[in-house]
């Protein structure tokens, strides 16, 4: 994100196939990130409704979207021109 966006490195972008799903997700990068690394959000919005969850993490920005989000707000799109990375998921 860096050459074309001041405010952060990367964005991570993810989906839960339902709210209840995206929370948990988010749930449990804070737990990790917190247990693991120390980390907290400078900035979370989106738990309550769970359909765009986005968690400022200063180098990293996280959007947890449900589908219909992903599809209607199209951050891909939006940020184009910035090389991006596709990472499958792991269970664990």
């Amino acid at each position: 994100m860096r050459p074309v966006c001041i405010y952060t490195d990367f964005f991570v972008v993810c989906t839960g196939q339902t709210p209840r799903q995206t929370k948990a997700i988010m749930d449990e990068i804070h737990l990790r990130l917190k247990a693991d690394d120390r980390l907290l959000p400078h900035g979370l919005d989106g738990v309550r409704e769970g359909t765009w969850i986005v968690a400022d993490y200063l180098d990293v920005v996280l959007h947890v979207f449900t589908p219909e989000a992903r599809a209607f707000y199209r951050l891909e799109e939006l940020w184009g021109d910035v090389p991006s990375v596709e990472v499958e998921a792991v269970a664990g």
